[in-house]
């Protein structure tokens, strides 16, 4: 479910809490080929995680050694991450714009954006990225989507959404695609790579529904019809899950950009 809308820091503010509590984490296997592809060892380095929201990647990157500054413009997503995230040496939270990063050149190993690129300008937040990278260093940005393809539940369930939210964007619209991260990186003058990683996820209908409740899409929409939303989704759902709980196929896509030695 891709999410693009305008002021998208001020409407996941407003279910920032939801947001940390039901968004799917990112498989080990997500991690193993970002090290894979972008060439950067994890563990020791330097990581701009760049709209980090409430710390979903941040903690993931921190568990496998990395430092990591986690910046976002929105100011209750980074209350949520500083809450649920030991700051220290190794991590720092910072508030700030990914299209004009607060940061020096040529200081961080990897810069990424964890469903978050999209919300950024295509040439100025990778042209930030670039400029901020140390030689050999590299740009990824991934996306955790359910797989629509897989199951008839969910290639229904996303019919709903786009029928239901004006800002909805995702596979029920026709031509829709993952946002051209990788088009611009190359445009950069970055080498490429991209990839997907297929997982499943086991979640609670509960669970479920307050992930509904943090999608961009579905939060710009008014109370009345949040809760008309989420009480369809809840009796269409129980039908498929009687016993309250769900297996999601899920895929991450992953690309990313090696900045040159030379810099």
């Amino acid at each position: 479910m891709s999410e693009r809308i305008t002021g998208g820091h001020r409407v996941f503010n407003r279910v920032a809490e939801e947001y940390d509590a039901a968004r799917p984490h990112y498989p080990e296997t997500l991690y193993q080929a970002l090290e894979e592809l972008s060439g950067v060892r994890l563990k020791g380095a330097l990581v701009l995680d760049v709209g980090a929201g409430t710390g979903i990647a941040t903690r993931g990157l921190l568990d496998r050694g990395a430092r990591v500054v986690a910046l976002d413009r929105g100011e209750r997503m980074l209350a949520v991450l500083r809450g649920r995230t030991a700051l220290d040496l190794q991590c720092r939270a910072v508030l700030g714009d990914g299209n004009a990063l607060p940061f020096r050149d040529g200081v961080a190993d990897l810069v990424v954006y964890a469903q978050a690129w999209h919300w950024l300008d295509r040439r100025a937040s990778i042209a930030e990225a670039v400029r901020v990278l140390r030689p050999g260093g590299a740009v990824a940005g991934w996306w955790n989507i359910e797989d629509a393809d897989k199951a008839d539940w969910l290639a229904a369930l996303e019919v709903r959404l786009a029928e239901a939210c004006p800002a909805y964007v995702g596979p029920a619209l026709p031509g829709w695609s993952m946002p051209p991260i990788a088009e611009a990186m190359a445009e950069a003058g970055l080498l490429v790579a991209q990839t997907w990683v297929e997982w499943t996820r086991s979640v609670s209908l509960e669970g479920f529904l307050t992930h509904l409740r943090s999608l961009s899409y579905v939060a710009a929409l008014d109370d009345r019809a949040v809760a008309e939303l989420l009480a369809r989704e809840r009796a269409e759902l129980v039908r498929v899950f009687p016993d309250g709980r769900l297996t999601v196929p899920m895929r991450v896509y992953l690309a990313t950009g090696r900045k040159g030695p030379e810099g």
